[in-house]
């Protein structure tokens, strides 16, 4: 039984649906919210079972491996991309993580695998990034800040208390389930199925630029990466990049979305590149190819046209 912690957010919920597919079972915790999406239904009860749970409570932590019988932990637990409060985001991400950490060693779980982000290697003058750089320590965002100090923290307690921690660094993703249309690809994919002209305007200017670049990865795949580096017998490192390998630019997602949906408009899209933007932002995926055999199966134009496959079906 695999505990995901924060399952039923975007990237927990593909994770999910990929262990089913490999044959695992899976419990998911959730906090406020109480909702079951379709997807899982006809597993519900079966191999998905639901907990209510607050991360932050030791007691709740324990409670929930102890009955569950989870043997491992996938956790994404996080407070939104642009945070509640410096108090709360900091509580989620430091007494959260100590929580499952602890419950982790009470239990001898079998592995721990944490949801870090690309965010970390923000600062860097250029990639391709690989999980040996050495990162900034100055951070702009609380994700950047916590992300760091959640592998530091971590990976430091896993070596004093002999626990298996892994830490999964995950490139920027679009992709089936997502829904707050942060990310300019989803904007360009629902607004183009509904015949509109997507809207930036909470971006500077109302501009994006055609040449900025990051490495955008599908949600299949990263799922299917967490899922192989999660379930691998042993692993002969501790932190691991999960992307495709290549940076993409808005133009080049644009093209995609076009090809999908002809007609697709975004005027909000002009020449240039974003100043200081690091050249090749990529994350270099040979370390878990070599350890576990992962290969990205989409590039941006497949994962666009199975995207937009996707919504025609699911209209969000």
């Amino acid at each position: 039984m695999i505990l995901i912690v924060g399952g039923m957010g975007f990237i927990g919920l593909n994770t999910a649906l990929r262990l089913l597919e490999v044959g695992e079972k899976v419990v998911i915790t959730q906090h406020a919210a109480h909702r079951v999406p379709a997807v899982l239904a006809d597993e519900l009860g079966k191999r998905v079972f639901t907990e209510r749970m607050d991360v932050t409570k030791a007691f709740e932590v324990m409670d929930v491996v102890k009955r569950t019988e989870a043997e491992s932990i996938i956790t994404f637990a996080a407070p939104p991309a642009r945070g509640i409060s410096p108090q709360v985001d900091y509580d989620i991400y430091t007494r959260g993580l100590q929580n499952v950490l602890e419950a982790a060693r009470a239990f001898g779980l079998r592995r721990v695998s944490l949801a870090s982000s690309a965010s970390v290697y923000a600062g860097l003058p250029e990639g391709p990034y690989n999980e040996d750089m050495n990162l900034p320590i100055e951070s702009r965002t609380q994700i950047e800040a916590f992300k760091k100090a959640m592998e530091i923290h971590a990976l430091n307690y896993a070596s004093r208390a002999s626990l298996d921690v892994v830490s999964l660094r995950i490139g920027s993703i679009y992709g089936p389930l997502y829904y707050s249309m942060f990310n300019p690809a989803s904007r360009m994919c629902h607004s183009g199925l509904k015949g509109e002209d997507p809207d930036f305007s909470d971006r500077p200017n109302g501009t994006l630029f055609e040449d900025d670049q990051q490495d955008w990865t599908y949600v299949k795949d990263l799922a299917r990466g967490i899922a192989m580096v999660h379930t691998a017998k042993a692993l002969p490192n501790r932190i691991y990049n999960i992307a495709t390998g290549r940076a993409t630019s808005v133009k080049e997602t644009f093209e995609a979305v076009r090809k999908a949906i002809p007609g697709a408009a975004c005027s909000a899209m002009k020449p240039g590149r974003t100043p200081n933007m690091p050249a090749d932002p990529a994350l270099s995926i040979a370390r878990i190819t070599a350890d576990v055999g992962y290969e990205p199966a989409f590039d941006i134009e497949s994962g666009i046209a199975d995207y937009v496959g996707w919504l025609r079906g699911n209209p969000q």
